[in-house]
């Protein structure tokens, strides 16, 4: 018994149909929002959700903006966030905040940005900072690759009426603070101070605590990331960081320093059950508290008295 044959026009209209709907939807993307800020202020600190460039022409980064009480122009510091090379955990990342840290800023009189990196969370598009494997981790790139994020971030703040275009201070995280680090040659009137939480890349290599992926060309990158560094840095990490512990961490900072960096390194004590996310919480920030005040006291600009 011989099957029926199946209608061809039917199926061929509605694959056309399909098709056509596919590229109405490409050709109805929404244009990207101005950069700026993207809704009223809060309450608290002044928070605010704020949009700013990246290297990606048809995408900002989302960021939150923290403001102290005025008009300003106040010194900016722009927070760099922590990272990872697993795409479904950069994926799902949250958007980052660090309010205890904002809000410390905040009372020593700084506005303060935390933005979203690209290929994070709400951001989302192309990861743009990847190290490679373990055999060939080019970490000196990727640095380089955050760096560009942070600065275009601050470029576009320091021309907002209300932020001072001297004095701004970069605060990384992690592989934000290892960003921060290849910003270190820039001229120290506009840029005062870097402050670096376990600053690195490749920590928990495979999910192992205290394994660094690729160790010595870590190492190698932290001298090339020194050489013509211009602006101080203050390294911090807590004494329970399993992702770069003390030792390690002290190793990469005599690196960056033999580099020709500027580096003051402190050990914290122990903080919550992994010390590397110190920067996020209260307690680690209060126990980071008289380094912080150290660093801020250090980076103020001097105003030029006129005759």
């Amino acid at each position: 018994m011989s099957a029926h044959p199946v209608p061809l026009r039917p199926l061929l209209l509605a694959a056309l149909a399909s098709l056509a709907l596919v590229v109405l939807a490409n050709q109805t993307t929404l244009p990207p929002q101005p950069y700026g800020a993207q809704g009223a202020e809060g309450e608290l600190n002044r928070a605010q959700q704020w949009l700013v460039p990246t290297p990606a022409a048809d995408r900002g980064a989302h960021a939150l903006l923290f403001r102290p009480p005025g008009e300003g122009p106040f010194r900016l510091a722009v927070i760099a966030h922590a990272s990872s090379q697993n795409a479904l955990r950069r994926t799902q990342m949250t958007a980052p905040e660090y309010r205890a840290l904002a809000a410390f800023l905040v009372a020593h009189g700084l506005a303060v940005l935390v933005p979203e990196r690209l290929g994070h969370g709400a951001t989302g598009g192309a990861y743009l900072e990847d190290q490679g494997g373990c055999e060939d981790a080019d970490y000196a790139r990727s640095a380089r690759a955050t760096a560009e994020q942070i600065k275009l971030a601050l470029d576009f703040m320091s021309r907002q009426p209300f932020i001072r275009k001297d004095g701004a201070i970069i605060i990384g995280h992690s592989a934000g603070g290892w960003g921060a680090l290849a910003l270190a040659g820039e001229d120290p009137r506009m840029l005062s101070a870097i402050i670096a939480f376990a600053p690195g890349r490749g920590g928990h290599a495979n999910d192992v605590e205290n394994r660094v992926c690729a160790p010595e060309r870590l190492i190698e990158a932290a001298t090339s990331l020194g050489k013509g560094a211009r602006v101080p840095v203050t390294w911090l990490v807590a004494e329970n960081d399993t992702y770069f512990p003390p030792a390690f961490s002290q190793r990469l900072a005599g690196a960056f320093r033999g580099g020709g960096g500027k580096v003051a390194f402190s050990v914290l004590p122990a903080t919550g059950r992994e010390g590397h996310w110190l920067a996020e919480s209260e307690n680690g920030i209060n126990s980071a508290s008289t380094e912080l005040e150290r660093a801020l006291t250090l980076a103020r600009p001097v105003t030029s008295k006129k005759r």
